[in-house]
């Protein structure tokens, strides 16, 4: 059931929320046309349909025609999402030349990695994403409001900053106009609208990371410099953890700005745990989201969707040794797949095979292996008091798993990794085969996760008590790349992460 006061606020703006109003259609510009007044394909707005070779979707090969209520949701999906490229010129557009306007920039939200608080239903998700104007570094002017308490846009622009969160949430990225009939959607005209440059907006946008460009800081001249931090498809959540938990407080206790900010959305979060409104071990389900672009930002080529849970403990300002720890584990695991990797590339060099491939599918099959694992071990976080102790079981958890999954890459690989071969080396030329790729291997993993003297079974977690023992398989000794004596212990000072 709507409430009164939402029903009243519905009723004052019936007009600009009403998708076919004569004069102010909703997120629409009234009347945009093309000089020679062509009505475009749906393709141009349904992102699931390729605009030019249709290949794998459940729409081929175009969209003919949109229920009303469809046609909404891909406008709105257009001024958020759509790809840029050349269009077609509208007029009345100043840009326009030759009849076309060129390449502006994706929609706003196309620009960020989108990151929002997930619920257990609709009504929870709206209410953890509705933050309070209150919130720390997150700037509002008196004047920020929804497009549709706006005047209604022209076919042209005119740039003006953002005025808010709010401002940033109805942003009209594009011109779009629709073409329907009684029974429904069945052509659109689609045009660049306003441009936003995402340039240090974080006091603005709360619901993507940030990164520090150092690229742009010497460009401009002026520094820090922050970025909407994108999603990358081959990376799951759980590996981008430092960009969800970092926090900006750390910029003033380095006097240097922070490498990464995290969502503003996320410290609102943590605001309704200290207020009483949360559980303080209360999971977070974090829910990443956005597009991956492809040839020049003209083609959608991936859709970043996934979620991780993670306890509110991590978004604490004054207690970081929980976040801190929970990195670190994140880049223990990092390091120790690299050294799964190594090794099947060793082994591929070993056998006089070409070493990328293997050693790229060991990498995914590492972390693929792992992502289960760390994301049940991060979860746990919340019900500790010791995130050191956490962190010692998630290395060895660590070194089981890969040494068994390095134990799999050592009985694949044929007889000529056994055998060996000379190979070249960043020191020279030495004899390279499996034996001696395994003892490489143990040493690097031991490495990566700080252990001081590896088991060379991998049944239980090494400990530094237990002796060091030889690899069980005969080969020749170390040649001129053998890894360096292993890392000693790490520290326990909860500032120092190892």
């Amino acid at each position: 059931m709507i409430k009164p006061c939402v029903a009243a606020y519905l009723e004052r703006h019936r007009d600009r929320l009403d998708l076919l109003h004569p004069q102010t259609p909703f997120f629409q510009t009234a009347g945009l046309r093309t000089v020679k007044g062509e009505v475009f394909s749906l393709n141009r707005i349904v992102a699931d349909v390729p605009n030019g070779e249709a290949f794998f979707t459940a729409r081929m090969p175009s969209v003919e025609r949109l229920s009303f209520a469809e046609a909404a949701r891909w406008v709105v999906h257009a001024h958020a999402f759509d790809t840029s490229g050349i269009k077609t010129g509208t007029v009345g557009d100043s840009r326009v030349k030759g009849g076309k306007v060129y390449p502006l920039g994706t929609g706003w939200a196309g620009a960020l990695g989108g990151v929002f608080a997930e619920g257990d239903t609709l009504r929870e998700t709206l209410l953890l994403n509705l933050i309070a104007f209150d919130t720390d570094d997150l700037d509002r002017d008196a004047e920020d409001r929804p497009a549709w308490r706006r005047e209604p846009c022209g076919p042209d622009s005119t740039p003006r900053p953002a005025s808010g969160p709010v401002d940033l949430y109805t942003w009209q990225s594009r011109r779009v106009r629709l073409h329907y009939d009684s029974d429904g959607v069945h052509g659109v005209v689609l045009g660049y609208g306003d441009p936003l440059a995402a340039r240090n907006m974080q006091r603005r946008e709360p619901m993507t990371p940030w990164r520090r460009s150092e690229a742009q800081e010497k460009k401009l001249g002026t520094s820090p410099v922050y970025l909407p931090r994108e999603h990358d498809p081959a990376r799951s959540a759980w590996r981008g953890l430092e960009a969800l938990v970092a926090d900006r407080t750390q910029m003033s206790q380095s006097q240097q700005a922070a490498a990464y900010l995290r969502p503003r959305v996320l410290d609102w979060i943590a605001r309704l745990v200290s207020e009483g409104y949360l559980e303080r071990n209360y999971l977070v389900r974090a829910r990443t989201v956005g597009a991956v672009y492809g040839t020049q930002q003209s083609v959608i080529d991936d859709i970043v969707d996934d979620r991780l849970a993670m306890p509110v403990v991590l978004l604490h300002r004054r207690e970081r040794t929980h976040a801190r720890q929970a990195v670190a584990a994140a880049g223990d695991a990092d390091r120790a797949v690299r050294a799964v990797g190594d090794l099947a590339a060793d082994l591929a060099r070993a056998a006089g095979a070409d070493a990328d491939g293997p050693q790229k599918t060991a990498c995914a099959g590492g972390f693929d292996l792992l992502e289960e694992p760390f994301r049940r071990w991060l979860a746990s976080l919340a019900d500790t008091a010791d995130p050191f102790a956490q962190r010692e079981m998630w290395q060895h958890q660590v070194w089981r798993l890969l040494t068994r999954l390095g134990a799999g890459l050592l009985d694949a690989a044929g007889a000529a990794a056994w055998q060996g071969r000379t190979v070249t080396g960043p020191k020279g030329i030495h004899w390279l085969n499996a034996a001696l790729a395994d003892t490489w291997f143990r040493a690097r993993l031991a490495k990566a996760l700080g252990i001081t003297a590896p088991r060379t079974d991998g049944s239980s977690p090494p400990t530094a008590a237990e002796p060091a023992l030889p690899s069980p398989r005969p080969g020749p000794g170390p040649g001129p790349d053998t890894e360096p004596a292993l890392a000693p212990t790490r520290s326990r000072d909860p500032e120092v992460p190892a």
